[in-house]
C-alpha cells in the first residue's frame, strides 16, 4: 500500500521539551472509581506509542481526557506544546481520533462520507472531491467508494473510520483499539496503514488490547493496569525487565494445574499464567538456574511433567506478569 499522507506542521520545540504529548499526573475519578491516577507519559514527535491494558484499565478514559472530550480532575498535560486544560481549541486543532466504534452514516456510501467530511472541514467543490477521492484510494476503497457503508466488511468500515480521521492530517492522531474485532488479514491492512502514517510524521498514541499488536507496532508501550502506569518501555526492554526467559511446564496430570501455578509462583515470586492447553503452564524466570529449581520443586511436591522446556518471554507473558504482580501490590496496601 502507498500512503501519501502530506506531513504535518511541526511546532518549535517549546517546554513540553519536544515531545507531541506530554502528561504529568493526570487523573480522572467517576464517583469512587480511580479511572485513571496519576499516570505521567512523554509521547515523542513521530512516533507510535501503545496503551496497553485490559478493559477497564483506563486506557480510553486516558485517551478521552487527552482528546479534550473529558476534563481531568487533576494534573497537567499538552499535547504539541499547547496546554491541555488552558488551550483546548489549539489542541483540537492539532489532534484526531478515532474511537472504538467507527462514526459513520450507514446510508451515505464511502465517498458521500468523505465528502461530507471535508466540506464540513473547509475543503470547496473540486478540492473535496479530490481529497475524498486521494484518501478512497489511499486506503484501498476506490472500488467500494461507491457502496453504502452498510454494506463495507469490519476491515472496510475501519479503514474509511480512520481515513475520515485524516481528511485534515492531524500532528497527532489518537486512535483507541483500531483493530478491535477484525479478522487478521484486515488487522494487517489497518497496521500497513499506522506505520505509514507514521513514516510520514504523524505521531500515534493507539490503545489495544492485543499484545501482538503493540509489539508489532510500537516505539515505545507502556502498561496501564487500574488507573496506573505500572510499566513502560520498548517491547524488548518490557520483555527483559522481568527475566531472561520464561519456563513452560506442560503437567501429566491436569488436576495438579492449581498446585503446580502455586509451587511456581512461591519459588520465582511471580504469577504463573495458564496456557492454552488445561494443563500447560507458563512463567518468567531470571535465570535458567532459577528455572532448574522451579522444575525441581514441582518434581519434589509429587508433581508430574509430561514436558518442560525455556524460551524467551512473549509480551503476552510479560503483560500477564506484570499485571498480576500489580494486582497483588495494589491487595496488599488495602
Amino acid at each position: 500500500m502507498n500512503m501519501s499522507v502530506p506531513m504535518p506542521v511541526t511546532l518549535d520545540v517549546g517546554s513540553d521539551g519536544g515531545f507531541a504529548v506530554s502528561v504529568r499526573g493526570l487523573a480522572k475519578r467517576f464517583g469512587e472509581v480511580k479511572a485513571v491516577d496519576g499516570i505521567d507519559l512523554d509521547v515523542a514527535r513521530g512516533a507510535i506509542f501503545a496503551l496497553l491494558g485490559p478493559n477497564g484499565a483506563g486506557k480510553t478514559t486516558l485517551m478521552r481526557m487527552l482528546a479534550t472530550l473529558i476534563t481531568p480532575d487533576g494534573g497537567k498535560a499538552s499535547v504539541m506544546g499547547h496546554d491541555l486544560v488552558a488551550q483546548p481549541h489549539a489542541v483540537r486543532a492539532s489532534i484526531a481520533m478515532t474511537g472504538q466504534f467507527a462514526s459513520l452514516d450507514d446510508d451515505l456510501t464511502g465517498r458521500e462520507n468523505l465528502l461530507m467530511l471535508s466540506r464540513l472541514l473547509g475543503f470547496r467543490g473540486r478540492a473535496a472531491r479530490a481529497r475524498a477521492n486521494d484518501l478512497l484510494a489511499e486506503f484501498d476503497l476506490s472500488d467500494a467508494a461507491g457502496k453504502q457503508v452498510k454494506s463495507y466488511s469490519g476491515g472496510m468500515r475501519r479503514r474509511l473510520d480512520i481515513a475520515a480521521s485524516l481528511v485534515v492530517t492531524p500532528d497527532v492522531l489518537f486512535l483507541d483499539e483500531p483493530t478491535t474485532g477484525l479478522d487478521p488479514n484486515a488487522r494487517q491492512a489497518v497496521w500497513r496503514m499506522i506505520r505509514a502514517m507514521a513514516a510520514a510524521g504523524v505521531t500515534i498514541l493507539l490503545t489495544t488490547q492485543y499484545l501482538e499488536e503493540a509489539d508489532q507496532l510500537a516505539d515505545r508501550i507502556a502498561v496501564i493496569d487500574h488507573g496506573h502506569k505500572i510499566a513502560e518501555g520498548t517491547s524488548h526492554e518490557l520483555k527483559s525487565a522481568l527475566g531472561s526467559g520464561c519456563l513452560h511446564v506442560m503437567l501429566a496430570d491436569p488436576r495438579r494445574i492449581e498446585d503446580a501455578a502455586a509451587v511456581l509462583q512461591a519459588k520465582l515470586g511471580l504469577a504463573a499464567q495458564a496456557g492454552v492447553a488445561d494443563a500447560s503452564l507458563s512463567i518468567v524466570t531470571r535465570t535458567a538456574a532459577e528455572a532448574n529449581e522451579a522444575v525441581g520443586a514441582l518434581i519434589a511436591k509429587g508433581i508430574e511433567l509430561a514436558a518442560f522446556s525455556m524460551g524467551s518471554p512473549s509480551l503476552d507473558e510479560v503483560f500477564f506478569a506484570l499485571t498480576a504482580q500489580h494486582i497483588g501490590e495494589v491487595r496488599d496496601d488495602v
